[in-house]
């Protein structure tokens, strides 16, 4: 139950995370090539940075090239499919929102799998949701959405701090997937619904000379 499981929210998530890649390109009037590239880069990114810090080499797509095929026939589909959503933005948001909430989760498990500690396997879960958005939006040239004012990678952050925790409590593990996940996917949907943002730093003035000599 828990290999299937864990295994489909991976594969959604590739599939998500491509669309989102995809759907950047799209909005870039990028051709086809360009949508496979941006598509799969932002599929694999995250999770390729994840296996080389842990040392679960060769990667995950290198070991399974059917990641790899995924991710060019989804952008390729939505080659010929973007057109559809009146709101290409708001499917790219909230696409996002659940590719983001699945590798937060996934990318935790699969640090535990390899054995590393709970903090280790927190900081791979943020980095597998966040890495590949950071490729996508790079390669766009849009701004990485993790420096904007948007409540994302602290989403991340809480849904595998939340996954770890349950696993390492004695939650049966399709739970805590189940728990993490809901977690982050609520907290960044209730940050594009109500727009929250963390506080900005503000500069501050000056000290005067004078009070400087105080």
């Amino acid at each position: 139950m828990f290999d299937t499981f864990a295994a489909l929210l991976d594969w959604f998530g590739i599939i998500v995370f491509a669309t989102t890649g995809a759907l950047v390109a799209s909005r870039k009037q990028m051709d086809l090539v360009g949508f496979a590239l941006l598509g799969t880069a932002t599929g694999i990114g995250g999770g390729t940075i994840r296996d080389t810090l842990i040392n679960a080499l060769p990667v995950f797509w290198v070991r399974e090239p059917a990641y790899l095929v995924t991710c060019v026939l989804v952008s390729c589909a939505v080659f010929f499919l973007a057109h559809i959503p009146q709101s290409r933005l708001k499917l790219l948001l909230w696409c996002d929102a659940v590719g983001m909430a699945l590798f937060a989760v996934t990318g935790a498990e699969k640090a535990l799998l390899a054995e590393a500690g709970p903090i280790v396997a927190v900081a791979m879960g943020v980095i597998t949701a966040t890495f590949g958005g950071i490729v996508r939006d790079v390669l766009g040239g849009e701004s990485p959405i993790i420096l904007s004012r948007e409540v994302y990678v602290s989403a991340a952050l809480g849904g595998a701090v939340i996954f770890v925790a349950l696993a390492l409590a004695g939650v049966a593990r399709e739970y805590a997937l189940a728990g993490g996940f809901l977690a982050a996917l609520s907290i960044r949907a209730a940050a594009l619904r109500w727009d929250w943002s963390l506080p900005r730093y503000r500069p501050r003035p000056g000290r005067t000379r004078e009070e400087i000599d105080r």
